[in-house]
């Protein structure tokens, strides 16, 4: 097989801020009519799970419309494909086309994998003049298997941009249930993997189907971002304001960030790479933490 090549200035591309991706079946017209008023940071047209098997082509064939709607207010959009090949290469043909900013790859399992569906899409963008390395991949790891090979998914192809676990899938894959004891170690193991890629690590630790409990969902939310996550995928509208909040600063994370950066300042003057701050020791990794949190602000 020979592998595709990305321009390094596509493949150097910065990571996008994505607080909330939001599931939208591609083929329930007034849902997609109405995905650009949920606030979400990006919208995934799914052609998956979501749409019934005689109504993919359908979904397909509206994409293009799909797309132009869905991005009125700047979201970002993603296409969800499926997994099987024949309904995989219809889905690329229909979905890599301008304005479409990433592909999701559902149950992926090997660099493998990620590497024909790379080599398929550059053959696309080349044949329809679309910027090469420009559209993105998000991978879903949703089987064990793909746990053993998660450091060489993430860094399978310059296109990767984040991995997400998907708990239900993973959960029925093992025969058990989307239960906080069973996905803490795929999570980590994800967020883990997407982090030493430099890709953005998404998703919390609990189903994904759980919406109704928003305090439930709320401190899920918060626990992943302390944990290092930068997002989550979105099933229902009511998600998006929490995720958006919980994946963003708060005043008091803000308020902490900034007197730590203005002592940074003040501690350079002096000669000093590590100093204390209201009784606590401040060194690089801290201030490094500092900035990062201003960056989220900035970046809403």
């Amino acid at each position: 097989m020979i592998k595709d090549s990305v321009p390094a200035v596509e493949s150097a591309m910065s990571a996008p801020r994505w607080r909330s991706l939001l599931f939208v079946p591609a083929h329930v017209s007034r849902f997609v009519e109405m995905a650009h008023e949920r606030g979400a940071d990006g919208i995934i047209l799914d052609l998956e799970d979501s749409v019934p098997q005689d109504q993919k082509g359908e979904a397909r064939r509206q994409l293009t419309e799909s797309v132009a709607k869905v991005v009125r207010k700047g979201a970002s959009v993603l296409v969800r494909v499926n997994r099987g090949l024949r309904a995989l290469a219809a889905d690329l043909d229909a979905a890599v086309i301008a304005g479409v900013n990433a592909l999701v790859l559902p149950k992926t399992d090997s660099a493998e994998w990620v590497s024909e569906i790379a080599n398929a899409v550059s053959e696309l963008e080349r044949e329809r003049s679309l910027a090469p390395g420009g559209i993105r991949f998000v991978a879903q790891i949703e089987t064990p298997g793909a746990l053993q090979r998660l450091a060489a998914i993430a860094s399978a192809h310059p296109r990767m941009v984040a991995m997400a676990l998907g708990p239900e899938d993973f959960s029925a894959a093992v025969g058990g249930s989307p239960e906080f004891d069973l996905l803490l170690a795929p999570n980590l193991s994800v967020l883990f993997a997407a982090r030493a890629a430099g890709l953005l690590p998404l998703g919390f630790i609990g189903s994904i189907g759980e919406f109704s409990d928003t305090n439930k969902l709320r401190e899920a939310a918060i626990h992943a971002r302390r944990l290092g996550f930068a997002g989550a995928l979105a099933i229902h509208p009511t998600q998006v304001a929490l995720f958006n909040e919980a994946f963003s600063p708060n005043g008091q994370e803000l308020e902490w960030a900034h007197s730590v950066v203005t002592a940074e300042h003040d501690a350079a003057t002096r000669g000093l790479s590590a100093f204390s701050l209201n009784g606590r020791m401040i060194d690089p990794p801290v201030v490094r933490r500092a900035y990062e949190i201003l960056a989220l602000a900035s970046n809403k």
